[in-house]
């Protein structure tokens, strides 16, 4: 039987954050076992270690409805799980998006992770005009210094910048039309988000391709987000950023984003702990 743990990753409290599956030792599984069990686990993301050649994993994810290239969460639970048993450290996974460096260090007793993203990359939307009428927003409700871009960390994902924290706050969108609108432009989330500060922004992530309303933790649209601000120039590396996430769900979780000047490449940091299905 084909063992399945459970982590909530960008947290330290497993009852916040975005919850991921683990299974370390998915040799043995094919694609629809591999299916099945994400729908059966039922979180965003189940990622699976199918392999370990000269030091690297083979690491695929799958949401309840699809794989995906890439899952940042799903990333930094897998590496915690595999430093409670091995120690903390240097680890490399080969995804389908490409290599990913992780390094898992251990905080005061609490484990915490850092992947290095795929190079990213960043392009125009000439019309958003259909995504803001599918989530009920207006065109004036968008932050102006920070217009609509696709931006890619490893997964493709639509940026929209709320002018204020009330409209972010407010997601009430059709399911059916946004699945259809991103599956038509290669879309992982959209990226929802809202500037506290210069280096602080809150984000949502519509996740209708997965089977689910909304991610409450998304790491590769984190890694994504980074490449963007970095293309706009809305911030200069050497730079650390934050992003609360998973607050209007009730499972706060908090990423950290490192962009460096060496560099094109995105770092981002989290905590994960062990969820306990039997309490």
């Amino acid at each position: 039987m084909t063992q399945v743990l459970r982590y909530a990753a960008f947290t330290t409290d497993p009852a916040g954050g975005n919850p991921a599956g683990v299974v370390l030792d998915a040799r043995g599984l094919d694609d629809a076992a591999m299916q099945a069990i994400a729908a059966d686990v039922g979180y965003s993301e189940t990622a699976f270690i199918t392999g370990e050649t000269d030091g690297t994993h083979q690491v695929r994810y799958f949401s309840p409805k699809a794989e995906v290239p890439f899952c940042g969460h799903a990333t930094v639970a897998t590496a915690v799980a595999l430093a409670e048993r091995i120690g903390p450290g240097e680890l490399v996974f080969s995804t389908a998006a490409g290599i990913v460096p992780v390094v898992v260090e251990d905080s005061a007793g609490v484990l915490r992770a850092t992947l290095t993203s795929v190079e990213p990359y960043v392009e125009a939307v000439s019309d958003v005009s259909e995504a803001l009428d599918i989530l009920g927003w207006r065109a004036d409700q968008l932050d102006p210094a920070l217009p609509p871009y696709i931006a890619y960390g490893g997964a493709r994902h639509l940026v929209l910048s709320a002018s204020t924290r009330q409209r972010l706050a407010e997601l009430d969108y059709d399911f059916d039309r946004l699945l259809e609108y991103m599956l038509q432009r290669d879309l992982t989330t959209v990226q929802l988000v809202w500037r506290e500060s210069a280096t602080t922004f809150h984000v949502r992530d519509p996740f209708p391709v997965g089977g689910v309303v909304e991610d409450p933790a998304t790491g590769a649209a984190a890694a994504a987000f980074g490449a963007y601000l970095r293309e706009l120039g809305q911030v200069q590396p050497p730079v650390t950023l934050t992003l609360l996430q998973g607050d209007d769900m009730g499972r706060p979780s908090q990423i950290q984003v490192d962009l460096r000047p060496d560099d094109t490449r995105v770092r981002v940091t989290g905590n994960a702990v062990p969820i306990d299905v039997n309490p």
